[in-house]
C-alpha cells in the first residue's frame, strides 16, 4: 500500500545555491563573464585550424574536436545554471534532466578518450618521427577522432538508459546545479547496485585506461627527449607537448582534488563542504573549457601566429 500511494517524479528540483540568493547574483555574473570566454576562445581556436592551412596537421584536428567538445560540454550544463541563478524554483522535467545528463556524461568521456589520442599523436611524433607521416596519416587521425565521440556517447547513452529505467517515486530534489547523474541516482527508490557497478566499470575504461595510456606515452616521450644532445633540440621537442601535458594535469589534477579529498564529520563543516564541493564541480566544468584554448594559444607559436592573421585579416577587411 505504501508503494501504491508514492507519486511517480516527473520533474526534478535544483537546489544549487537557492540557500544563499545573495551568492546567486554574484556567481551568475562570474559564470556567464566565463562562458562567454568559452564559446569566443574556442570558437576561435576552431576558427583557426580550419581556416589555416599550416595548421592542417592531426595535432590541430585533435585540437579542434577538443575545443568543439568544450563548447558542447558547457553548453549542455552552463545555461541551466545560469537560469537557476536568476529562478526562485528551479525545476527540470525529468526528460530534459535525461537529456542533459547525457550530453554532459558524453562529452566528459569523450573528452578523456581525445586526451589519450593527442597524447599518442605526440609520442609517435617524437618518438617516430619519420614514420609520423604514415602512422598518423588522415585516414588514420580522422577515425580516431570519430570513434573517440562514438565510444563516449555509446557509453553515455547506456549508463543514462539504466538510469531513467529506475523508478523515482519519492523524493525529486537533486542538491546540485544540474542533472549530476550520481546525485539523481541518489533520489531512485530502488537498488543501483547495477548502475554503481556499470559507472565503475566505465571509469576504468574512460577514466583509467586514458591516464595509464597517457602515463606510459609521456615516459617514452620524456625519455627520448633527454636523449636529444642539443639543449635547444630538447627545448622545441618538448614544447610540441608542453600544451597538451598542462591540459592533461589540470584536468586530472581537478578530477583527483575533487574525489580524493576528505569529508567533514561535523554538521556545520559538513554544510559548508556541501556548497564547496558543488561550486567546485561548476567551476571543473567551466575552468577547463576556458584554460584549453588559453593554453593552447599562449604555448604554441603556430596557433598564435594563426590567431594574429585571422584578426589582421579582420581589421583589414573592415
Amino acid at each position: 500500500m505504501e508503494v501504491a500511494n508514492q507519486t511517480t517524479v516527473t520533474e526534478f528540483v535544483l537546489l544549487g545555491l537557492s540557500a544563499h540568493p545573495r551568492l546567486e547574483k554574484t556567481f551568475f555574473v562570474l559564470i556567464l563573464l566565463v562562458y562567454l570566454v568559452i564559446l569566443l576562445g574556442n570558437g576561435v581556436l576552431i576558427l583557426v585550424t580550419v581556416s589555416d592551412s599550416r595548421l592542417h596537421t592531426p595535432m590541430y584536428f585533435f585540437l579542434g574536436n577538443l575545443s568543439f567538445l568544450d563548447i558542447c560540454y558547457t553548453t549542455s550544463s552552463i545555461p541551466l545554471v545560469l537560469d537557476g541563478f536568476l529562478t526562485p524554483r528551479k525545476t527540470i522535467s525529468f526528460s530534459a534532466c535525461a537529456v542533459q545528463m547525457f550530453l554532459s556524461f558524453a562529452m566528459g568521456a569523450t573528452e578523456c578518450l581525445l586526451l589519450g589520442m593527442m597524447a599518442f599523436d605526440r609520442y609517435v611524433a617524437i618518438c617516430s618521427p619519420l614514420r609520423y607521416p604514415m602512422v598518423m596519416s588522415k585516414a588514420a587521425y580522422v577515425p580516431m577522432a570519430a570513434s573517440s565521440w562514438v565510444a563516449g556517447g555509446t557509453n553515455s547513452l547506456v549508463q543514462i538508459s539504466l538510469a531513467v529505467q529506475l523508478p523515482f517515486c519519492g523524493d525529486n530534489i537533486i542538491n546540485h546545479f544540474t542533472c549530476e547523474i550520481l546525485a539523481v541516482l541518489k533520489l531512485a527508490c530502488a537498488d543501483i547496485s547495477i548502475n554503481v557497478i556499470s559507472m565503475g566499470v566505465a571509469n576504468v575504461i574512460f577514466l583509467g585506461v586514458p591516464v595509464l595510456f597517457i602515463f606510459v606515452s609521456y615516459i617514452f616521450i620524456l625519455t627520448t627527449i633527454l636523449r636529444i644532445p642539443s639543449a635547444e633540440g630538447r627545448r622545441k621537442a618538448f614544447s610540441t607537448c608542453s600544451a597538451h601535458l598542462t591540459v592533461v594535469v589540470i584536468f586530472y589534477g581537478t578530477i583527483l582534488f575533487m574525489y580524493a579529498k576528505p569529508k567533514s564529520k561535523d554538521p556545520l563543516g559538513a554544510d559548508k563542504q556541501d556548497i564547496s564541493d558543488k561550486l567546485i564541480s561548476l567551476f571543473y566544468g567551466v575552468l577547463i573549457p576556458m584554460l584549453n584554448p588559453i593554453i593552447y594559444s599562449l604555448r604554441n607559436k603556430d596557433v598564435k601566429a594563426a590567431v594574429k592573421k585571422l584578426v589582421s585579416w579582420k581589421c583589414f577587411s573592415q
